[in-house]
């Protein structure tokens, strides 16, 4: 008899099942429109489009239901972005799309977008998703000698990187940009402030963008 045991691989660890996934997307719509982690069952139901019990058979606990959809929102796009650049080697193309990937997903979910706007910078959890998914992208980089700010810039060089997808994020929200032109920008921008050649930098930020695979 096999007894070897089945991993879950990281997409099935983050996936949820349909009812689950509708009721976190009224929830991110909630948080993101009233700014406030604490929501009734009513209200969650009717904007889920499910009874009241499909709730509670879902979710465990209403309070804790800001931190779990958070952790969820972050692990997901961890996992979406990871599966999605896994052919891309050279760090700073994987930096630009990760960058533009933000940005139009900003696009194509609302609600995802103006729920990670409202906490990116308040919430510990969102901070480290918007620093730390490009960390391995920046430090290889710079060993590479692909850019050419000081090691001891590295902070401020995540920052910047966060800073300025969100700001991307924003202009798209309010219609100032497309998320093309958004996330070409600042892509190119970043790329650009930390050294590399502007033609470079353009080309690589004008690149095709791969799909976030849907996790089933």
């Amino acid at each position: 008899m096999n007894t070897t045991a089945v991993v879950p691989t990281a997409a099935e660890t983050v996936a949820l099942n349909p009812r689950k996934a509708r009721i976190y997307r009224a929830a991110m719509q909630v948080f993101s429109e009233h700014g406030d982690p604490e929501l009734n069952v009513s209200e969650l139901a009717a904007i889920a489009g499910v009874a009241r019990g499909t709730i509670y058979n879902n979710i465990g606990d209403l309070r804790t239901l800001f931190t779990d959809v958070s952790a969820h929102v972050i692990a997901e796009m961890g996992v979406r972005l990871g599966l999605a650049l896994s052919g891309v080697t050279a760090p700073e193309r994987r930096l630009a799309m990760s960058m533009r990937a933000f940005i139009r997903r900003s696009h194509e979910e609302p609600y995802w977008g103006k729920f990670m706007m409202r906490y990116a910078l308040s919430t510990p959890s969102f901070e480290a998703l918007l620093i730390g998914l490009p960390l391995n992208d920046v430090v290889l980089g710079l060993e590479a000698e692909r850019y050419t700010f000081r090691s001891e810039q590295l902070p401020s060089v995540l920052a910047m990187v966060g800073g300025t997808v969100l700001s991307a994020m924003r202009m798209v929200q309010e219609g100032h940009k497309t998320w093309r032109d958004a996330g070409t920008d600042a892509a190119e921008f970043v790329l650009r402030a930390m050294g590399v050649p502007a033609a470079e930098a353009q080309n690589i930020s004008a690149a095709d963008l791969p799909p976030l695979p849907v996790l089933e």
